[in-house]
């Protein structure tokens, strides 16, 4: 049975690059947050710089470019979700 990769989540403000990319490997890009403990690909730690998808179209392997669209095509539909989500009124 194989465990489920573990992330810290890194806010990132309007303007600010939010994917995370392994320096180690060059190999795993993630939108707006890093697996703990490690890389999965090369177990680097503490090795992510953040990017803009732009950056990463300039000098990235296709592999890591289509990486980084998914992810940010993930985090989009996360934030989306997130969005669209009423808060929770409680009564009293």
């Amino acid at each position: 049975m194989g465990s489920k990769q573990a992330f810290w989540t890194v806010p990132a403000k309007d303007g600010e690059p939010d994917l995370w990319v392994c320096m180690s490997c060059l190999s795993e890009a993630f939108c707006r947050k890093v697996p703990m403990p490690a890389c999965p690909t090369c177990h680097g730690v503490s090795t992510y710089e953040a990017f803009t998808l732009a950056a990463v179209q300039d000098w990235g392997t296709d592999e890591l470019i289509a990486k980084a669209v998914a992810a940010q095509q993930e985090g989009a539909a996360v934030s989306a979700a997130a969005a669209a989500t009423p808060p929770v009124e409680s009564v009293q």
